[in-house]
């Protein structure tokens, strides 16, 4: 169930840093409260899933899910350059998750 509740809670980090760069540095309303809901449900998450899995690991692997995440969104939904290089880093993230993940006794 902690791997549930990691996963979620990466899910809600590329929410609220979307609605973070929506909130144009908190001055519009409805998207600064949605970041700091989905923030605040996103740490609860996180310090739910570390009840039983190791801090590095879990903290890896939720900041690894949100770095990816919001790249992915920055490119497909805000029009940010997908380069080689940039592809290039979110595959090196992905292979420290998925070894990460492979490396847990959890």
């Amino acid at each position: 169930m902690a791997w549930i509740y990691l996963v979620f809670a990466g899910l809600l980090e590329i929410v609220w840093a979307f609605f973070m760069k929506k909130s144009a540095g908190f001055t519009l309303p409805v998207p600064s409260a949605i970041t700091l809901v989905t923030m605040t449900a996103s740490f609860i998450l996180l310090s739910v899933a570390m009840k039983s899995l190791p801090l590095g690991t879990a903290y890896m692997i939720w900041t690894g899910i949100g770095a990816v995440g919001a790249f992915v969104v920055g490119v497909a939904v805000l029009g940010e350059a997908a380069t080689p290089l940039r592809l290039i880093a979110a595959a090196l993230i992905v292979a420290g998750i998925v070894l990460m993940k492979l490396s847990s006794s959890s």
